[in-house]
């Protein structure tokens, strides 16, 4: 038994349930994330991104990337053939992505996959570098999806993930917490028509572990030089690390 939210589901049902949110939500997913979060989601995938610093001839692996907002941002500071690889276990996700990269005239740019984050279909030490942003604590295994991560990048490869996480201030928190439960699914509702949807997502941040134990766990799957940054009060962190 896993978790999805604060429900406990059999581990080989939990993904398609994660599927079956992405289905519901996707048309509208990125209208949703900009209200929900006062578009600060964007400034936080800048942040990603600039810490990236991505290079020419560097192969980028983005996970659960749908949409494309990191793939894009990586594209367009390295406009060279399938800069970035985005690998997403949602068709519809990928298929609004791929959408997006035709419409800003970076399709050459961005290679896509259909692909589960815990059985990569890439090989051994193929790519540079690996981000995910707010997909990991969807996975059913996380530390399958880390060993993943480790498997598919050369050695002194970057690692990066933009997720949400715990704030650093005591005092927001009561705030944060009626903000979370009560509003956003309401937004959700509002916007797709799924109140369950996000009232999950929501659940799945509190389920995610910590940033000191979301870097133990990363420290533990083989990467070193394993750092946490705040944004937003810790309402997200950005954890980076290299592949040893």
């Amino acid at each position: 038994m896993v978790d999805f939210g604060f429900r406990r589901v059999a581990a080989d049902a939990k993904a398609g349930l994660v599927r079956g949110v992405f289905d519901s939500v996707a048309g509208r997913y990125d209208l949703t994330n900009d209200l929900m979060s006062g578009g600060l989601h964007r400034l936080w995938k800048d942040a990603l991104v600039r810490q990236l610093d991505p290079r020419q001839g560097q192969r980028v692996l983005d996970v659960a990337g749908g949409t494309g907002d990191v793939a894009l941002r990586i594209a367009r500071r390295v406009a060279e053939p399938s800069a970035v690889t985005v690998c997403d276990i949602n068709p519809a996700m990928v298929a609004i992505g791929r959408d997006r990269a035709i419409d800003k005239g970076l399709v050459d740019a961005i290679a896509w996959v259909v692909g589960d984050a815990e059985a990569l279909p890439l090989p051994d030490r193929s790519v540079d570098a690996y981000t995910v942003a707010f997909g990991l604590r969807n996975v059913t295994r996380l530390d399958v999806a880390l060993a993943e991560a480790r498997r598919v990048l050369v050695p002194g490869g970057r690692f990066l993930c933009l997720e949400f996480s715990r704030l650093v201030v005591p005092a927001l928190r009561p705030i944060y917490d009626a903000y979370s439960f009560r509003l956003l699914p309401l937004i959700g509702q509002a916007v797709t028509g799924d109140r369950d949807a996000y009232a999950y997502l929501v659940e799945s941040i509190r389920r995610f572990p910590d940033q000191a134990a979301f870097a133990g766990r990363i420290e533990a799957a083989g990467f070193a030089g394993v750092r946490a940054t705040n944004h937003s009060g810790g309402v997200v962190a950005i954890h980076g690390a290299w592949r040893v």
